[in-house]
């Protein structure tokens, strides 16, 4: 008799979202829970960034709860300058976050090349980081971890945020005490932990530009200070040669985005206004602000296409050291939950299944709504059509307090994170590099044409 050729099943794409829809092809970062690599969608043939998140891991770190908050503030995201959330799932190893694919690289990748950007570049960069603030804003939600780490180009040279492993809701009655973030990007009232808003994701965005303009911070450790001090204490100064790098225009934005009163701050009027301050700013004036909105303006800097910008080690490393590469697998069948840890049983209830194609986005915690966990029925009346990830009544986020902190040294890029005491690499170090469509490397399959 023949050999008989094995087939593989054919892939429910009507089904729930699972890893057997896409094609795991390059990896480009790896961090303290798992990585970052290339994905292709079997059906509609677009490149995604696949980020998995080991639950084993996730659980020695305890960090459950800052994944499932992820998780569920990127639902409620869809913006032309952020990194948006196109599907979520999870197998019985890892989570699952489909993400907008940014061939460009991260900021900081930019920044250590090249010293500094030219004025005309971060203007851009800012209008269009500036205008997804707000944006998040309007949402209740705070970024806190502004930096040029994470503010990821695509390949048209387009700014966007990621990264929202900290981001919380908050409520206008109540400031937030937490202490959270990157210390060098910290705002005064964070570090003086007198109570916070929004504002300060302004002053983070200020301190971003400062640095890509000047190439390097505007508060700095000194011999007999530390950085808290210099944040909240020490005038701002700008460098000798900054009359050649920046127009008085542009300094003038960077004193008012980096302005410690946060009730005087650029962007942090109040009523709802603060879009349309920040962009009637003197700086801002070229701009053309419906095509930015549009994506329609050409920035400055377009990232190179034709370098080789990827770290070849990450994919060796699974080949060669990796004992349980990525792959697709079913679940098991008939596995009752309740077995499992807490922690585990909270992942398999909390971080549901999302797919942006039939899925609408929506706010798990606005303003003066609360979700029903038991109904799944918010206090407007309205009944989502499927299982709700449950909303925490902490609008601090989901460890709340100061449980939660990230510190990165005043004079190192890499950052340090800190999840309830514990030390890990920052999540998406090594995905700061840019990646090209021929880089890409298929792993076992073809890629779709």
């Amino acid at each position: 008799m023949g050999a008989v050729c094995c087939r593989p099943e054919p892939v429910d794409f009507d089904g729930d979202v699972n890893l057997f829809h896409f094609v795991l092809l390059q990896i480009v970062g790896k961090g303290a829970f798992g990585k970052v690599r290339v994905v292709q969608h079997k059906h509609t043939n677009e490149l995604y960034a696949l980020k998995y998140i080991n639950k084993a891991k996730c659980v020695r770190m305890k960090a459950v709860l800052n994944i499932i908050q992820e998780r569920r503030l990127l639902e409620e995201i869809d913006h032309p300058f952020v990194v948006n959330l196109r599907y979520a799932f999870q197998d019985d190893k890892n989570c699952f976050f489909v993400l907008d694919l940014m061939l460009g690289g991260d900021l900081r990748y930019h920044l250590e090349r090249l010293g500094s950007l030219s004025e005309d570049t971060v203007r851009l960069y800012i209008a269009e980081i500036g205008s997804a603030v707000a944006f998040l804003h309007e949402k209740k939600i705070i970024h806190r971890d502004l930096k040029p780490d994470n503010i990821l180009l695509d390949d048209g040279g387009h700014a966007h945020i990621t990264d929202f492993n900290i981001a919380v809701h908050y409520s206008e009655r109540r400031l937030l005490k937490g202490v959270a973030g990157s210390m060098a990007y910290m705002a005064p009232e964070m570090l003086q932990k007198k109570g916070y808003t929004n504002a300060i994701d302004w002053w983070s965005l200020g301190v971003c530009a400062y640095e890509l303009v000047f190439g390097i911070r505007p508060f700095q450790a000194g011999p007999n200070s530390d950085l808290t001090h210099s944040i909240t204490r020490d005038p701002i100064k700008f460098p000798e040669d900054s009359e050649s790098k920046c127009s008085p225009e542009g300094k003038l934005a960077l004193k008012e985005l980096l302005t410690r009163n946060p009730d005087h701050r650029l962007g942090c009027r109040p009523h709802d206004d603060s879009l349309k301050e920040f962009r009637r700013h003197p700086w801002f004036t070229c701009i053309d602000w419906e095509r930015l909105d549009r994506k329609a303006l050409t920035p400055p800097f377009v990232p190179d296409s034709k370098k080789s910008n990827f770290d070849p080690s990450l994919q060796l490393e699974e080949v060669l050291l990796d004992d349980d590469p990525l792959k697709a697998r079913k679940r098991k069948a008939n596995q009752d939950i309740n077995n499992l840890s807490a922690e585990m049983r909270q992942m398999e209830e909390q971080f549901t299944t999302y797919d942006f194609r039939n899925m609408r986005r929506r706010s798990y915690c606005p303003p003066e709504q609360v979700i029903s966990q038991l109904t799944a029925t918010t206090s407007t009346g309205f009944s989502p059509s499927r299982p709700v990830t449950p909303a925490p009544n902490d609008h601090e986020g989901a460890l709340g307090g100061d449980n939660v902190v990230i510190r990165g040294p005043s004079s190192d890029a890499n950052e340090i994170t800190e999840i309830q005491g514990q030390t890990v690499d920052d999540y998406e170090r090594g995905s700061r590099l840019p990646i090209r469509l021929h880089q890409v490397l298929v792993d076992k399959e073809e890629l779709i044409p």
